[in-house]
């Protein structure tokens, strides 16, 4: 089909050219055709009636005196084209007056009539010679239609010998046998070279068309191969987008599981035993409440006792803290709404703040990373309002467009400059960001110094593949 398409496109291209050329090659040869036969014309008239003048002249310098030409110069006329070789050249002669009036005519019946002045008549007096091919139809050509149909017609001007001024018109035909074939011979030449000058473009033309074709299927060639490569890469690079994607979530759901397991393991570990020696304590803090002796300064044993119930307790709360922050509670039977829901709540309980909710056309169903990483996110962005902004008016959003997950977390605090948070080297921003680029989402936060803070992050909803490889 390609190469159909090619050779029809060369075919088209060269049928157009050559329609072009065969329009102008007739163009420009009618016009060469018909200036030749103009030009062949006029040299034969003009030649003619340079030899007729040289014999016409004399017999005609009469006109200048009383403007009647003599008899004597009648009979030597008649004379003059009455077999001679230039009466058989010219089969038909005629002076004119400037008025119309015929002076002189091989035909006797003309003499002493008068026409009208034609433009070729009134352009002779004006000093040009005038000639063509006449079809005869004029009044004054009626001896010559009856035994011609088409004669070379010559309108020549005679001047007076002393004056130079033009005395009468010499109006003289010949037969165009001779002239017509030196004409059409002058045509077949002149055709031929138009002709051949045309197939010498026309091949020249189809030789570009063929280079040009071939140079343009050689690129669409390189294109289409470096369209094929591309196309495999992007495949290539989606594939192991995806890959990294699936990574992402599987490690996002690990890590939630380690620091589950690590919880549970400061809940059962270090947090029975510290729990089991602030009892221990306080047992031997009873009996040793009422010894006198000192260990310190003006410290009894039951004083130090008391002390160091007092740094166990608060080292037992703070480990029960940072194991309650580590361990994630149980949301992956969750909605997207009821995850949002459980982070905000469990944010109020503890500060004491209400937080309003908002939650417009978000699915139910979605990857247990995406709702892991969605309630970290509140979670971290909620407290760091708290903590760092003495947020108020706090605000949680949750939409869904072209696919995604659109949070946004907004306050009233005191806001901050985020380049000058990542330069001094805090984590909760970096680490959800980290969270939330690693499934393919993006991340961002606009805020500034007493302009309150707004967090933004767009989370995938679609599946992601599996993993068969």
């Amino acid at each position: 089909m390609k190469l159909l398409a090619r050779f029809s496109l060369v075919r088209l291209l060269l049928a157009q050219g050559g329609v072009i050329l065969l329009a102008g090659m007739l163009i420009i040869g009618t016009w060469i055709s018909m200036e030749l036969e103009r030009g062949h014309i006029d040299h034969v008239g003009s030649l003619t009636s340079l030899y007729m003048g040289s014999f016409v002249s004399p017999h005609v310098q009469s006109l200048a005196g009383n403007g009647k030409l003599r008899d004597a110069d009648r009979i030597a006329l008649d004379g003059l084209l009455a077999g001679t070789p230039l009466g058989r050249q010219v089969v038909a002669f005629k002076l004119w007056a400037s008025d119309g009036t015929v002076l002189y005519s091989t035909n006797p019946a003309l003499v002493g009539r008068k026409f009208d002045v034609r433009p070729e008549l009134a352009s002779a007096f004006a000093g040009k010679v005038h000639s063509e091919i006449a079809d005869l139809s004029d009044p004054d050509n009626e001896f010559e239609r009856e035994r011609w149909s088409r004669l070379i017609e010559t309108y020549a001007p005679l001047r007076a010998r002393n004056t130079g001024t033009i005395v009468a018109v010499s109006e003289f035909y010949q037969m165009t046998d001779n002239v017509e074939q030196e004409v059409h011979a002058a045509r077949l030449h002149s055709w031929l070279m138009v002709s051949s000058a045309t197939l010498v473009i026309f091949l020249l033309l189809a030789a570009l068309v063929k280079r040009a074709s071939n140079t343009i299927v050689a690129q669409q060639t390189e294109l289409r191969e470096k369209v094929t490569q591309l196309t495999e890469l992007l495949a290539q690079n989606e594939q192991l987008h995806e890959r990294v994607r699936r990574a992402a979530a599987r490690t996002t759901a690990l890590n939630e599981r380690f620091l589950h397991r690590i919880a549970a393991d400061l809940h059962d570990g270090p947090g029975q035993g510290l729990a089991l020696a602030l009892m221990r304590m306080e047992s031997l803090s009873d009996v040793c409440s009422a010894c006198a002796a000192s260990v310190g300064k003006n410290l009894s044993v039951g004083d130090e006792f008391r002390t160091l119930n007092s740094a166990l307790q608060f080292a037992l709360d703070e480990l029960r803290a940072i194991a309650g922050g580590l361990h994630l509670p149980e949301i992956e039977q969750l909605s997207l709404a009821e995850t949002a829901r459980r982070a905000v709540r469990d944010y109020e309980r503890k500060t004491g703040l209400m937080v309003p909710l908002s939650v417009d056309d978000v699915p139910d169903a979605a990857l247990l990373p995406v709702k892991i990483t969605l309630f970290r996110m509140l979670q971290e962005s909620l407290a760091n309002g708290y903590r760092h902004s003495d947020a108020s008016d706090q605000r949680v959003e949750l939409t869904r467009s072209d696919g995604q997950l659109l949070v946004e977390v907004t306050d009233s605090g005191k806001g901050f400059d985020p380049q000058a948070v990542v330069a001094d080297g805090h984590l909760g921003l970096a680490v959800m960001r980290e969270r939330i680029e690693i499934l393919g989402g993006t991340f961002s936060v606009q805020s500034a110094p007493g302009k309150g803070t707004v967090v933004r992050a767009a989370l995938p909803l679609a599946p992601l593949a599996e993993d068969h490889g």
